[in-house]
C-alpha cells in the first residue's frame, strides 16, 4: 500500500490553525466581518451537502459517476468567493464549491454525471466553463483566454483549477510557458489533495508544487487549502496582480482528498486510515466553525439553521435530479460536424435501424 509523501518543509500561508485560532501573516491577510465569515461557512456546507447527495445518488443509480470534492471545501470556496463577476473560470470535474460560488446550480452540475447534456450550463451566464474531463487541457484554454483579454484590454483576470496530478501533464508546463512570456492575466490554482487517483504526490515530484513557478519565471505560493481565510486572502492577490498586468501566478493549496477520486473508486485500496483521521482533525468547515463560536458570531440556533438548509438543498436537489427527462438517444449525432458528414449520416441511420429492431425491450 501506498502512503502519502512526507512534503518538504516549505512555507505555507495560514490564517486559521484547525483549532479555529486566527492568526496574522505579513504578506497575505483579509479583514473579513462577522457577515463575510458567515457566509463562507454557509457556502462550505451547502456544498458539502449536495456533494454527497450527488454521491448518494451515483449509488442508488440515478448518476453515472460523481467525483467528490470531501475536504477541499475551503479551497474551492475561499478561491471562489475571491472573483469578481468579470473574471473567467476553467476547472475539472471536482471544482462544485467553485461553480457555487459563480450560481451553478447542483443540478446542473450533476446533468452532465446522469447523462442527460454535454454540460448543464451556459458559460456565458456564469463566466464558468463546463467540466473538463481531460486532465491539463483546460490550462491552455485558459491562458490563451486570458491572452485574449489583455488583448482586448479587459480589466479581468481567469483562474484554471487543477489537481496535483495535472502539474505531470504536458499541457499544463506548456501553459505555464506561454502564460509566463506573454504576462497573461490567468492564476493557476492547483489543489494538492495528495493523491493522483491512487498515486502519491511522491510520485509526481521531488519538489514542493509550488516552486515549479520560479522555474518558468512568475511567483508560487502554497497555502493551507483546509483554511478558507487563506484560501481567500492569497487568491485576491493572485487576481489583483493578473489583472494589473502583472502576469501568472501558482497557488499550490495543501489539502487532501477525504474521499474516493470518484465513486468509481476504492481508496482504501492505496491509503491508511490513519491517514485519512489525521486530516479529519483538520476538517475546513470544523475550523470555520470554532472561529464564528470563539467570536461569538455563531450561535446553536444559526447552525441548526444552517443544517436545515443544507438537508432542504439536498431534498431539492433529489428531487430535480430525478426529474430530468432522459436524453434523445439520437442526439449524440448532432454537432459532431457543423455541415453535416457522410460518414456520420450513415451511423445515424445504422444506430436508427438498430433501435427500431427493438419492440417492448425484446429484438425482433
Amino acid at each position: 500500500m501506498n502512503t502519502a509523501p512526507a512534503q518538504p518543509d516549505a512555507p505555507m500561508v495560514q490564517l486559521l490553525t484547525p483549532e479555529g485560532e486566527r492568526v496574522r501573516h505579513p504578506d497575505f491577510d483579509v479583514d473579513l466581518d462577522a457577515g463575510e465569515l458567515r457566509g463562507l461557512y454557509r457556502d462550505m456546507v451547502l456544498t458539502r451537502g449536495f456533494d454527497g447527495e450527488a454521491t448518494a445518488l451515483q449509488r442508488q443509480g440515478e448518476l453515472g459517476l460523481w467525483p467528490s470534492l470531501l475536504g477541499q471545501e475551503a479551497a474551492q470556496i475561499g478561491s471562489g468567493r475571491a472573483l469578481r463577476g468579470d473574471d473567467y473560470v476553467f476547472s475539472t470535474y471536482r471544482e462544485h464549491g467553485v461553480a457555487w460560488c459563480r450560481g451553478v446550480s447542483p443540478a446542473a452540475m450533476m446533468s452532465q454525471f446522469r447523462g442527460v447534456d454535454h454540460g448543464g450550463w451556459n458559460p456565458g451566464d456564469t463566466n464558468f466553463h463546463p467540466y473538463t474531463i481531460v486532465i491539463g487541457s483546460h490550462t491552455l484554454h485558459a491562458t490563451g483566454y486570458a491572452m485574449g483579454m489583455a488583448r482586448d484590454g479587459a480589466d479581468s483576470a481567469v483562474v484554471s483549477y487543477f489537481g496535483d496530478g495535472a502539474t505531470s501533464q504536458g499541457d499544463v508546463n506548456e501553459a505555464f510557458t506561454f502564460a509566463a512570456v506573454f504576462d497573461a492575466p490567468v492564476v493557476f490554482f492547483c489543489q494538492n489533495n495528495q493523491w493522483a487517483i491512487s498515486e502519491p504526490t511522491e510520485r509526481q515530484t521531488r519538489v514542493p508544487l509550488y516552486q515549479r513557478a520560479a522555474g518558468f519565471g512568475f511567483p508560487g505560493v502554497r497555502v493551507d487549502g483546509n483554511d478558507v481565510l487563506a484560501c481567500l486572502a492569497v487568491t485576491r492577490w493572485a487576481l489583483e496582480r493578473a489583472r494589473a498586468g502583472e502576469g501568472p501566478t501558482l497557488i499550490e493549496a495543501f489539502t487532501y482528498r477525504m474521499g474516493a477520486h470518484t465513486t468509481s473508486d476504492d481508496p482504501t485500496r492505496y491509503r491508511r486510515d490513519e491517514e485519512r483521521e489525521e486530516w479529519e482533525a483538520k476538517d475546513p468547515i470544523l475550523r470555520l466553525r470554532r472561529h464564528l463560536e470563539a467570536l461569538g458570531h455563531a450561535d446553536a440556533a444559526w447552525f441548526e439553521q444552517i443544517e436545515a438548509e443544507r438537508e432542504a438543498l439536498g431534498k431539492r436537489v433529489r428531487e430535480e435530479v430525478r426529474a430530468m427527462p432522459d436524453p434523445d438517444t439520437m442526439a449524440m449525432f448532432e454537432n459532431v460536424y457543423a455541415d453535416g458528414h457522410a460518414l456520420v449520416n450513415e451511423e445515424r441511420a445504422q444506430f436508427a435501424a438498430y433501435q427500431a429492431s427493438f419492440a417492448n425491450g425484446e429484438v425482433k
